[in-house]
């Protein structure tokens, strides 16, 4: 499984300063609402959990939360944050801490938020992390994640006219950062992500990949991976813009 984190992630300086570039994360509401009102769950593995936000609204809830990330920066910033002794923070990915869970007592829901499911560019690394969610389930848990709909071409947004904002951010004073795509290939779309700290004048790049798979494709890996397709609705935050895929690990 791919365990190199991404650069904007795995930076310290720019993990610092990202949840700052990125306040409004009402979509995690969405997912909190899902998670533990709907499926009521007690327990979750958040594969991708990055500074931790989604983990600790779970945990707030008094959901046993489990956040693994490959990007040490962005958890050291979770681990950090008022509340995150009451969770479980790995740095590593889903398969090793997947092997941490035995049949009968694995955790209600895993999930992967974002983007999370698309920077999984190969299909074997795609498989291993469907594998790993599935081991981390107890029967009947649930896989939730959501993927952007690729017939959007939500890409074509990304330049920097579009994305460049300047933020003052506390102890740092203002950052730029932008997004601008740099290539298309057919799935897998590149897009530069340069953030500007105009107290110095340091500039720190980041070149990132993900996959936009189609809805069939995802759903047949799915089955491959040994879980059942449950539902795919429309994120109710970005509605025809992407889906939200729920998985189940048979009995």
């Amino acid at each position: 499984m791919a365990s190199a984190p991404d650069p904007i992630f795995g930076d310290p300086r720019l993990a610092a300063v990202y949840d700052a570039l990125d306040p409004d994360r009402s979509d995690l509401e969405v997912y909190e609402r899902l998670v533990v009102d709907e499926l009521g769950a007690r327990s979750v593995l958040d594969i991708g959990c990055g500074t931790g936000t989604f983990a600790l609204m779970l945990a707030a809830r008094g959901v046993a939360v489990t956040g693994v990330d490959p990007a040490a920066a962005s958890v050291d910033v979770a681990r950090a944050k008022p509340g995150a002794e009451a969770v479980r923070w790995v740095v590593g990915t889903a398969d090793a801490t997947a092997a941490d869970a035995s049949p009968a007592h694995g955790v209600d829901v895993v999930t992967m938020t974002a983007n999370v499911a698309q920077v999984f560019l190969d299909d074997l690394d795609w498989h291993a992390v469907l594998v790993a969610a599935r081991r981390a389930l107890r029967p009947d848990g649930t896989l939730v994640f959501e993927s952007r709909r690729p017939e959007r071409e939500a890409w074509r947004d990304w330049t920097r006219e579009a994305t460049r904002h300047v933020v003052d951010v506390p102890h740092e004073g203002a950052v730029e950062e932008w997004v601008e795509v740099t290539d298309v290939d057919g799935q897998f779309v590149t897009f530069a992500s340069p953030t500007i700290f105009h107290r110095d004048g340091a500039r720190i790049d980041s070149t990132s990949t993900l996959r936009f798979r189609p809805r069939a494709a995802i759903e047949r890996s799915l089955v491959a991976a040994g879980l059942e397709l449950v539902d795919v609705r429309d994120a109710p935050d970005r509605p025809g813009r992407e889906w939200v895929y729920l998985a189940r690990r048979p009995a």
